[in-house]
């Protein structure tokens, strides 16, 4: 991509992946993202704790689909910034030839992500995809340069589909995805829930601040975009009761957060 036409960094507008990424203690954020950071913590005392157990879900998620169910691909739609323990560094610990696509749209998101999300293993692929997930069949097609779809692929939407513009293409995002993969393919998907009138009324000023409005949804809905899929056990739970480390932490109110990991029969 050449420069005159790589889209501009907005320091000036806070973003989600940014806020994020203050959340969980790393460095990759500007002062509108902090600012925004710390109203919507004011806001919503649990949304640091909510950025911390999403990374320890998607850990023990990768975990299990690379470890017990075999998978050696992995497509996360949404990488956000790189932190600590992300998709690639999981799988490859688990299998050194796995294979890696990160899927974003953001220009601070890729240019981190390519500088930092590297191989751990001479034997694996890391790669990245600059794509709006709503350009759903464009996402699939640049998928299948890295990735083979006639072997099981683990998809991965981590708290990104608040972003969908509607409920419909939420559906249509994760349907048209999971239709491309094989059987014995895996969807580790959460966002966040109605559950907490902290976290609803922090994502309406966030929505205020002039960044991608983020919305949440009840439970159900999430829920349903697992339908035709196997729900690995315990199912579709909080987070933070999703095969739980033994250093599982306890917090005063539920986090308002909700997912499971599914097999493609």
């Amino acid at each position: 991509m050449t420069e005159d036409v790589i889209p501009k960094i907005r320091t000036d507008i806070p973003h989600s992946a940014r806020i994020w990424n203050y959340w969980m203690g790393g460095k990759d954020h500007y002062e509108a993202d902090r600012v925004a950071g710390d109203a919507g913590s004011a806001v919503d005392p649990d949304i640091s704790a909510m950025a911390i157990e999403s990374r320890k879900f998607l850990v023990r998620a990768v975990r299990y689909v690379a470890g017990e169910a075999g998978v050696r691909q992995f497509l996360d739609i949404g990488t956000g910034l790189p932190t600590m323990q992300n998709t690639h560094e999981v799988a490859q610990s688990v299998h050194p030839d796995a294979r890696i696509v990160y899927v974003d749209n953001d220009p601070m998101v890729l240019t981190h992500a390519r500088a930092l999300l590297v191989n751990t293993t001479p034997e694996g692929v890391t790669s990245y995809v600059d794509c709006d997930y709503h350009e759903t069949e464009q996402l699939v097609a640049d998928a299948r340069n890295v990735l083979n779809f006639n072997e099981p692929i683990g998809v991965m939407f981590m708290g990104v589909l608040g972003h969908a513009r509607t409920y419909d293409d939420m559906r249509r995002i994760v349907s048209t995805v999971m239709d491309a993969v094989p059987s014995g393919s895996h969807l580790t998907l959460w966002d966040g829930t109605i559950d907490s009138p902290y976290y609803v009324k922090m994502c309406e000023n966030y929505a205020k601040t002039g960044g991608t409005p983020y919305i949440p949804r009840p439970q159900e809905e999430i829920k349903a975009v697992f339908d035709g899929l196997e729900l690995v056990d315990p199912g579709f739970v909080a987070i933070t009761e999703w095969r739980p480390d033994a250093d599982k932490v306890e917090y005063p109110r539920p986090i308002a957060a909700y997912g499971a990991v599914a097999r493609k029969p």
